[in-house]
């Protein structure tokens, strides 16, 4: 009987030690494949097409911008950047800077609304910026470009413009960056590039600005005209002492000599 319970005891133990290490394994086969999904579904808010600088970009005024294309495949290069301006605040002056390596080409279409610059109506506006890859080479893996903007006059009655971009790579893979990032939610998967535009400079302020320099800058003149008239006060007096000392020392020595 004592054998028996014995036995029976090393089964039950060794089963049990099976059973556990069985759990043990489940339990790292899940964290690994989850820790694995969850880099999957963060790699693309790591390396998207972004607009820059962020932030610094006056409402009413000029900026360059440049696009940051990052190549986020390992067998592929990209090969065309397609960036298309907001329709419902389209900008007058669209100039893009010279890269090397790539052509560019300005797309243009009419406006249902006209806009004003300078005094000048413009009716048409460019809608859609593409650069293509002069060689075939264009963005290799591990590898971004910067594709710059001048952009002017930004509009005043937003806080930012959204830039729907499309890259293509040369196995013909196209990634749309299209999708607007919302307040209060997680980004999305794809989202496009956004950039935040600051409060236009106070002219009001600005004139502050200027006649406060003005008048601190009368106020140092008035103030170096007023040492200046003490200086040569002060010489004049020192001028006329040294001149009646020298008549008392003439009129003291004439009267030593006629004694």
């Amino acid at each position: 009987m004592r054998v028996s319970r014995t036995t029976s005891r090393s089964a039950s133990r060794s089963a049990s030690r099976h059973a556990s290490r069985r759990a043990l394994s489940r339990v790292a086969a899940a964290t690994a494949a989850a820790g694995t999904a969850v880099l999957a579904l963060s790699a693309p808010a790591f390396a998207h097409v972004t607009v820059q600088p962020e932030g610094t970009a006056a409402k009413g005024g000029y900026a360059v911008v440049d696009f940051k294309v990052p190549n986020e495949r390992d067998t592929a290069s990209t090969t065309e950047v397609e960036v298309s301006l907001p329709a419902g605040h389209p900008i007058a002056s669209v100039m893009p800077e010279s890269v090397p390596g790539w052509n560019v080409q300005v797309t243009k279409a009419k406006l249902d609304k006209p806009l004003t610059m300078h005094g000048e109506k413009i009716d048409e506006a460019v809608t859609k910026v593409t650069w293509t890859a002069a060689d075939g080479k264009g963005i290799r893996p591990g590898y971004f470009q910067k594709f710059p903007l001048s952009l002017g006059a930004l509009p005043e009655d937003t806080g930012q413009l959204a830039f729907k971009a499309l890259q293509t790579y040369s196995d013909k893979e196209v990634v749309r960056w299209i999708e607007v990032p919302q307040a209060g939610q997680d980004e999305p998967q794809n989202p496009a590039p956004v950039l935040q535009l600051s409060a236009a400079a106070d002219e009001h302020s600005t004139a502050n600005a200027e006649d406060a320099s003005d008048t601190t800058a009368n106020a140092a003149a008035a103030t170096d005209s007023h040492d200046t008239d003490v200086t040569a006060r002060v010489l004049a007096v020192v001028g006329i002492a040294v001149g009646v000392a020298g008549v008392a020392y003439g009129v003291l020595a004439g009267r030593r000599r006629t004694a």
